[in-house]
């Protein structure tokens, strides 16, 4: 691929999405651009790039996004984000949210709905005196292939033996030829909406009592990440709780959040 070439898509994914494209990806970039052109019936990437550089659609824009966006999730990932959960986090909210019996979560960046389902699994296994109350799971992402695919909630083999408890497949899901398919109650609790975490959260989004932000923050520019946090910084109620990725660093987060140890896990409650 030419650097020209290069140069540009990267650019493109940068200025409408955040994610950084480093060039040693490049092999990377121009397999998913190829494979793009010969879905949209381009000659190759050369084509492609001559369309968007002279007439970028919005559409266009879109599928270039969302071929470079990475959707890799799976139940429970990490597991002791979960255990933090169930073990402090919602017993103590529970406590702090009783008068107004309401706890909404939000899973930012949602990919194909894992993260979501994990979470409503914990709310149904082990705070059912939950489910009386305002409850909601907001799960977002910005790839609009990956946010249909947590909708339908149907997962192959491979996705289910990834992280699922065989106890909790059997209980909340129903096998349907080679999918397992999520069952209807865990799927009230969640909304998907596609969202892009670079740009400033619309009003309707509301407040959050506890927010995944995991594995995104890594694709981000330093200035990028720090942006996002402010952003949901602004949507976070008193106490709530924010959980980022293991391998993510805190730089950039606003001085609001209180750094919390909870097991193995760390995350950060908003005191601000």
């Amino acid at each position: 691929m030419r650097p020209e070439v290069y140069r540009f898509f990267a650019d493109l994914v940068q200025k409408h999405s955040g994610i950084v494209l480093k060039e040693e990806k490049a092999y990377l970039i121009e397999s998913r651009l190829r494979e793009l052109a010969r879905a949209l019936n381009y000659r190759d990437v050369d084509q492609l790039y001559q369309m968007a550089s002279k007439r970028l659609t919005p559409q266009l824009r879109d599928e270039i996004i969302e071929a470079m966006t990475t959707n890799e999730t799976y139940f429970f990932r990490d597991q002791h984000p979960f255990e933090a959960l169930r073990k402090e986090v919602i017993p103590e909210l529970k406590k702090l949210r009783a008068k107004e019996k309401e706890l909404r979560f939000w899973s930012a960046a949602a990919s194909t709905g894992q993260e979501a389902y994990s979470i409503a699994m914990i709310i149904h296994e082990y705070f059912p005196e939950l489910l009386s109350w305002r409850l909601q799971i907001l799960a977002t992402d910005i790839s609009r292939e990956a946010l249909k695919k947590g909708e339908k909630g149907a997962y192959s083999q491979i996705e289910v033996n990834r992280g699922l408890p065989v106890t909790f497949l059997v209980k909340y899901f129903k096998q349907n030829g080679s999918k397992w398919v999520v069952s209807e109650k865990l799927r009230r609790l969640i909304t998907f909406r596609k969202l892009n975490l670079v740009d400033p959260l619309p009003p309707t989004l509301g407040k959050f009592d506890v927010v995944f932000c995991r594995y995104v923050l890594i694709y981000f520019s330093p200035e990028v990440k720090a942006k996002v946090l402010q952003n949901i910084a602004r949507v976070m109620k008193p106490k709530g709780y924010l959980f980022l990725g293991a391998t993510e660093s805190p730089q950039g987060l606003p001085a609001g959040f209180k750094r919390k140890m909870i097991g193995r896990t760390i995350c950060y409650q908003w005191e601000g």
